[in-house]
């Protein structure tokens, strides 16, 4: 399926977002002001995940993006990289048949080289039996960076591009690591941080954005359907007017 491209076609207005993407922020912070070790914050999260994506088939959401590890997290300490690598082994492990019974698709995207084999293997598979699945798609972005997902797009068009001919946006969009999806209505960050953190930079062109103080462990179904109705009242205008909007037959 081709998706419209927000710069290029004025995309359809919902009521309810058909693409959620979130950055899931603060669960250290969590669990710091708690005096707990930051990891503990971490598998809070996971419960937080569990729930957001249970509010997300109610609220008949077709796409959640979750930014789970960025390229930038291989900064973090040790330890705490080691923490999260289990946590993700443990999360494949324990949800993922449950996502199957309930029709949900399990995308990762990113750079997925630096993981060990065994994770690697377990993404392949977990995709697999879900590919099929017709309800909420759940893309988990893994060393991801919007910069690095840019350029490998850009890499791998010009190999099936002669290096002379000018390019456009229509040839490079299906070489996006999320081409499957549409571009997210709605960007959510929690943890009070105001910042997009090379998430997604391509598909968030015309995104509605909502930052939230609340820290992610404690992000549940009534902080999203708050993000929601923030995204219910925006004016989605796409470079047009308001009263080219209000016209009979614009939306």
């Amino acid at each position: 399926m081709i998706f419209k491209s927000s710069t290029k076609e004025i995309p359809e207005t919902r009521t309810v977002p058909q693409h959620i993407a979130i950055i899931m922020d603060g669960s250290g912070r969590w669990a710091t002001k708690r005096f707990l070790p930051r990891v503990a914050g971490h598998a809070k999260g996971v419960e937080a995940v569990r729930g957001v994506v249970e509010a997300c088939v109610l609220q008949k959401v077709k796409f959640l993006t979750l930014f789970a590890f960025s390229s930038e997290n291989w900064r973090r300490p040790a330890d705490e990289v080691s923490l999260l690598m289990r946590l993700f082994v443990t999360a494949l492990e324990k949800e993922v048949a449950k996502m199957h019974a309930n029709d949900i698709r399990l995308k990762v995207v990113g750079d997925l080289s630096r993981f060990d084999e065994a994770l690697q293997q377990m993404i392949v598979a977990a995709e697999l039996k879900t590919q099929g699945n017709q309800g909420l798609t759940v893309t988990i972005c893994a060393n991801y960076g919007g910069r690095w997902d840019i350029m490998q797009a850009v890499n791998r068009l010009r190999k099936d591009f002669p290096l002379d001919v000018a390019l456009n946006e229509d040839q490079l969009a299906p070489y996006l690591s999320m081409s499957y999806a549409p571009e997210p209505d709605l960007f959510i960050r929690t943890g009070g941080e105001t910042r997009i953190s090379n998430f997604l930079l391509w598909q968030l062109a015309y995104s509605e954005l909502y930052f939230a103080d609340t820290f992610w462990p404690d992000f549940d179904a009534n902080a999203l359907s708050l993000a929601i109705d923030s995204y219910q009242k925006r004016e989605r205008r796409f470079g047009r007017t308001s009263a080219q909007i209000e016209a009979p037959g614009s939306k």
